[in-house]
């Protein structure tokens, strides 16, 4: 098991309201690990919303995935550690420059200010492309070939993992040789659960046997009739995988 994330079970908040992400958050602390604020409910509720989930002592991974200039990203990067969050990410897309320096300047400023670093992730290719929604947008490569190519770039950039799909977790492992990179990933689905605008999924399971670290879950959590025995219910899947994996710990998070 990894030190790191007891329970790697990232719930995404995908609601509209403050109200309705507290409700869930108390409904679900105990059975998950963490829960992701993204472009949604951030928009709506501000960094208000962050502070009142961390205020009750639970983990935030904030999905905003910032893509920037470099100086833009970074101040950026430094907010999200004054907030509190656990991770936040930004786009590999973004470059070495803007990888590099938000890596510095969120370093720096949480070892001055004494404030715990997050977890910073690059995201590589959204879990809804395909090949030929990639190809629309000018990249050429294969999918698995242009993560492994954006993930071997955020580790030469110093940044500590990657949000990738599941299908593209085993070729991440074998191209980045640090036992210590996070693998994060959105694209899980329970058995029977529907696909929505997902594309490359597999089970929670299967991720987590692969080796991903952390696994996010919305719907399957957060729309069933109870968001406690589904999440419950996940958490027993993986469980016996769990038990195989381990790594190295990251100093911003523990659990």
């Amino acid at each position: 098991m990894d030190s790191r994330f007891l329970n790697p079970i990232v719930v995404a908040l995908d609601v509209d309201t403050a109200s309705q992400a507290l409700s869930l958050v108390d409904r679900l602390r105990g059975v998950v690990g963490m829960f992701k604020i993204g472009k949604q409910l951030f928009t709506a509720e501000g960094p208000d919303i962050v502070r009142k989930i961390t205020s009750l002592g639970e983990k935030v991974f904030l999905d905003l995935k910032y893509h920037d200039i470099p100086n833009t990203v970074a101040k950026a990067g430094v907010e999200a550690a004054r907030l509190g969050v656990s991770i936040f990410n930004l786009h590999a897309l973004g470059g070495t420059k803007m990888m590099k320096t938000t890596v510095e300047t969120v370093t720096e400023a949480v070892e001055r200010e004494r404030i715990t670093r997050p977890i910073i992730l690059g995201v590589t290719v959204l879990t809804s492309h395909t090949q030929d929604s990639l190809n629309e947008i000018g990249i050429e490569m294969r999918i698995e070939d242009e993560v492994v190519r954006l993930a071997r770039l955020c580790d030469q950039s110093g940044i500590d993992g990657v949000v990738a799909s599941p299908q593209e977790i085993v070729p991440i492992r074998k191209a980045v040789g640090n036992p210590a990179f996070v693998i994060l990933t959105p694209g899980v689905r329970p058995a029977g659960s529907a696909l929505d605008d997902q594309s490359r999924v597999m089970t929670p399971a299967q991720a987590i046997r692969s080796g991903a670290n952390l696994i996010v879950v919305g719907r399957p959590i957060i729309a069933a009739v109870d968001p406690y025995i589904a999440a419950q219910k996940i958490f027993e899947e993986i469980e016996p995988e769990l038990r195989q994996n381990s790594s190295p710990p990251h100093p911003g998070l523990q659990h």
